[in-house]
């Protein structure tokens, strides 16, 4: 791993941090592949129930390093190798496990984007959130296009995406952009409290109900028919008899036991 991303794994939890806080923790070509390999070794690592994405010294991150992407700039053309901004996008994208964000200070470009796809996001109430694309004269990426109208409705994803506002961690709140808003030091404590709760969850259910949640639309037929299903097969699994046990004996479930 990268020095300027930092990776621990505790209780369950695996924490990425992006530091590299004297450029503001701007990502370069070799951060995004440290933080991909961080995040695709979670979704095998059995001792890694859930991962948090954060950044060093009050910065989230100011986005992408712009003298790193214009002197390599990523190629996407298929029948090259994936460049490591499109694997750390791929890699969250299809992380199986959840991945919650803590979000102090800046948060630019990527540094929003990427918060679509976490399934929590702790801010500090000192965060500050841009996409500053169109300003750049770029277009917007990680599919931001689509979910920000999605989310936040077109008027608002206009805001930041056309516009290029700057948001505050209220406006955050209020869009649904991040769950929770805290003290800045409170932020890291906040996060591993959530990413505990989640860690202490029935695993496959856990994965399970995330990839529900991603699933892409479809009849609601279809999604009763598939969550039918899974209801179904976890009704005979070890982790649903430990479930039960557990309240039948009100007591806390234990899903470590299970392996």
């Amino acid at each position: 791993m990268s020095e300027l991303v930092l990776v621990e794994t505790a209780d369950r939890i695996r924490t990425i941090r992006f530091n590299r806080p004297a450029k503001k923790n701007a990502l370069t070509q070799d951060m995004y592949a440290a933080a991909a390999e961080a995040l695709e070794a979670a979704d095998t690592d059995p001792s890694v129930r859930v991962s948090i994405i954060t950044g060093a010294e009050g910065v989230f991150t100011a986005g992408n390093d712009i003298v790193d992407f214009t002197q390599r700039p990523p190629d996407f053309n298929e029948q090259h190798d994936t460049p490591p901004v499109r694997r750390f996008m791929m890699a969250l994208l299809n992380a199986q496990k959840p991945v919650v964000a803590a979000v102090d200070g800046l948060a630019i470009g990527i540094g929003v984007t990427m918060l679509l796809h976490c399934d929590l996001v702790v801010a500090s109430s000192r965060a500050i959130f841009k996409t500053p694309f169109v300003d750049l004269a770029l277009a917007p990426e990680f599919a931001s296009s689509q979910l920000m109208p999605r989310i936040f409705g077109h008027a608002v994803a206009a805001e930041l995406l056309l516009l290029g506002e700057t948001w505050d961690a209220t406006r955050a709140r209020e869009t649904g952009l991040v769950n929770r808003v805290t003290e800045p030091d409170k932020m890291d404590e906040t996060a591993r409290f959530m990413a505990a709760i989640l860690a202490a969850k029935a695993p496959t259910s856990l994965k399970a109900s995330k990839a529900l949640m991603r699933q892409p639309a479809e009849s609601i037929e279809a999604r009763m028919d598939r969550e039918n299903a899974i209801f179904a097969s976890q009704l005979q699994s070890p982790e649903f008899a430990e479930a039960a046990a557990a309240f039948l004996e009100r007591r806390a479930p234990d899903f470590d036991k299970l392996g």
